[in-house]
């Protein structure tokens, strides 16, 4: 089966009706592309175990230096799906809302789904 129409079939009530309620995308786009880089949504999958980390504990999750775990903390600060406070000496991180949590843990179901139903398929 191939993925493209056979015919050039245009469904104009469909594309009316999608372009009435079509919105600006950039800040979906923008999230995305800060959770598609692994580190990031390393970290941000990590607080959703432990709802607040400090940058020491997170490097050593990530398995990095804290110089770059703070890099994408800052990172995802930014962009509002994490956000710091100071406690003392340290800098504790945690998930801005529960948006965030629950787009992070529905993409790792979503993932788990997917990796299942090749395993089917395959079997």
């Amino acid at each position: 089966m191939t993925e493209v129409c056979d015919i050039t079939k245009v469904h104009p009530e469909a594309v009316d009706r999608v372009q009435q309620h079509m919105v600006e995308l950039d800040g979906v786009s923008a999230l995305f592309k800060a959770l598609a880089d692994e580190t990031r949504l390393k970290i941000a999958y990590a607080l959703t175990i432990e709802p607040e980390m400090c940058v020491c504990d997170i490097a050593a999750v990530i398995g990095s230096s804290t110089a770059t775990a703070s890099h994408h903390l800052r990172y995802l600060r930014e962009r509002d799906l994490a956000k710091s406070e100071r406690k003392g000496k340290q800098i504790y991180y945690s998930l801005s809302d529960d948006h965030v949590r629950q787009l992070v843990t529905i993409a790792n179901e979503h993932a788990k789904e997917g990796v299942s139903v090749e395993q089917n398929l395959s079997s």
